[in-house]
């Protein structure tokens, strides 16, 4: 199966660098020709995964229309940027599989959702699931959950990317895949801002437990199994995003709870905090749906400019209940 990536970021890099095992050719399309060039001339990615040597079989290109030949596409954009990338190629029935996380603002839609709306007749699978791009790139032992309806094409596609150090776990649940990854960049701005704030690890605890409760519970409310959300794509991901610095949302959240503006902190980033685009997108989905997620309307008012101590505050004096979803 010839894989194409469509992104070339750090995480598109670690991706054709996982499809690319045993000399396999992948195409890496990236939109800076500073990326193509490093890619073809130098077998390495400067600006976003530096340090990493990949695979001398990934051929970067800045024409999309190469992909065109591709037998699956690995679709690594940022959420907000998938419609109108896959709107500049023509897919047809090539399958794609979605490895970006996060709502569309405006529409609130899941990127699955998107991309079935910009192409309609191509197969959809999503890869989500608790990694760090350097890490994956670098060969360390990860897990991820691959979610695709199709029982057949989900095993294609799990055994062209499974590998010694590069484990997928299958699933049918698509909607609760990418609900757990567009939810915990949400979580892991709240859990930097507890870090950056000085709250003690007790507090980041908890705001985990009561956020992995809010991701429940919304993705429920969307129809998502409760098996996916306690799994890789859900939990696994919450949990890593939650506790490393490498983590862009965690890193966000780190100088917002220093007293640091969102602005400030958005304005130098060569990449996305995704969770800082999600963010009011979930809170609207979430209204939506009648679902309570006082963590998240926590990381609205903070990147909305409210007071760090006030924030927090509110979340505390909240009432008394039951611990239940």
């Amino acid at each position: 199966m010839r894989i194409g990536v469509i992104g070339g970021g750090a995480w598109g890099t670690a991706l054709a660098q996982v499809a690319a095992r045993g000399g396999q050719e992948v195409l890496l399309w990236a939109r800076e020709p500073e990326v193509v060039e490093s890619v073809n001339i130098r077998n390495r990615n400067d600006l976003f995964l530096s340090g990493v040597p990949l695979n001398p079989t990934i051929r970067a290109t800045g024409e999309l229309g190469e992909l065109r030949d591709t037998e699956a596409l690995l679709v690594v954009a940022p959420a907000q940027h998938v419609r109108a990338v896959l709107s500049e190629i023509e897919v047809g029935t090539t399958p794609l599989v979605l490895c970006a996380k996060g709502i569309e603002a405006g529409s609130r839609l899941l990127v699955g959702e998107v991309a079935h709306q910009v192409a309609p007749d191509a197969p959809l699978a999503v890869l989500s699931g608790p990694t760090f791009a350097h890490e994956v790139a670098a060969g360390k032992p990860t897990a991820v959950t691959l979610a695709c309806e199709d029982e057949a094409l989900r095993t294609r596609l799990s055994e062209r990317l499974a590998g010694p150090a590069f484990r997928t776990y299958g699933s049918a649940d698509v909607v609760g895949a990418e609900i757990g990854g567009a939810v915990k960049n949400v979580l892991a701005i709240a859990c930097g801002v507890v870090e950056g704030a000085g709250l003690g690890l007790n507090a980041r605890s908890a705001l985990i437990a009561r956020g992995f409760a809010e991701m429940t519970r919304f993705g429920m409310a969307r129809g998502a199994q409760a098996e996916t959300l306690t799994g890789l794509s859900g939990l696994g991901d919450l949990v890593l995003t939650c506790s490393s610095t490498n983590s862009r949302n965690f890193s966000l959240g780190l100088g917002l709870g220093q007293g640091k503006r969102a602005a400030e902190l958005m304005a130098d980033r060569k990449t996305v905090a995704e969770g800082a685009f999600t963010a009011p997108v979930l809170r609207e989905a979430a209204k939506d749906a009648g679902v309570d997620m006082p963590v998240t309307e926590a990381v609205n008012a903070l990147l909305e400019g409210a007071p760090v101590g006030q924030v927090i505050e509110a979340l505390l004096s909240r009432p008394l209940r039951e611990e239940k979803l």
